[in-house]
């Protein structure tokens, strides 16, 4: 009976010297599961490459009404233009090159793949041209955003019920960088966000601008 009382008394102490180093652990893991930030905030004057077409250029409304001037005004960045209407995402990859080498920029945004999908071309390919942009970000330790576009077709245009194009979801997982989706389905889905059926107006460009610097705020890129 002495024994087993000893015994039960060892236990009672090995479980109370624990408590300390239990807490600890406990507190640790509470640290571990809180969110942290993606990146690190870029400061005001940081220079960020809004790369894309006719969505990017902005459309539709003026150019002081166009996403990436919008985005220069709420976050004190310098935000380059790089939008050409009309351009598939080959085009668009082919410029890459240069405005990295000129630009040096802290961040880039790709927005790409519309026109492919106006033209009915290739998915594939366009996914490959993507991709390709941002590998070419990566490799040069470049942080890249990319932003879904809605798969325009008739149905589409007849419905009224626009959603991302697949390819962006399997390519910001494939490729390992953040994704904006879904903010141009919910501007150009909107008739008093829209210019015609593949443009926003003014206010769609502000909506837009609205969800992304949402989710650069998420990632870590603007202070929240």
């Amino acid at each position: 009976m002495q024994k087993t009382c000893d015994s039960a008394r060892r236990h009672s102490l090995q479980r109370l010297a624990l408590l300390p180093f239990l807490g600890l652990a406990t507190a640790g893991l509470a640290a571990c599961s809180k969110k942290s930030p993606l990146a690190t905030a870029l400061p005001a004057g940081a220079t960020v490459l809004a790369l894309g077409d006719s969505l990017t250029q902005g459309v539709g409304a003026s150019a002081d009404q166009s996403y990436p001037q919008l985005l220069a005004e709420q976050t004190g960045w310098k935000v380059v233009n790089a939008g050409i209407s009309g351009q598939t995402s080959s085009q668009i990859a082919q410029r890459l090159p240069q405005l990295l080498e000129t630009h040096h920029p802290a961040l880039v945004i790709v927005c790409a793949g519309g026109n492919d999908w106006l033209r009915r071309q290739s998915p594939q390919a366009a996914q490959a041209q993507i991709a390709s942009m941002l590998q070419q970000c990566k490799a040069q330790h470049i942080p890249v955003l990319l932003v879904a576009v809605p798969e325009f077709n008739m149905a589409a245009a007849l419905t009224g019920r626009v959603q991302d194009h697949p390819i962006y979801e399997a390519l910001a997982k494939e490729e390992q960088v953040p994704l904006l989706a879904k903010a141009w389905s919910e501007v150009l889905a909107n008739d008093a966000m829209r210019a015609d059926q593949v443009h926003a107006n003014a206010a769609g460009y502000a909506r837009f601008t609205e969800l992304l610097v949402a989710q650069l705020k998420d990632l870590g890129f603007l202070s929240a």
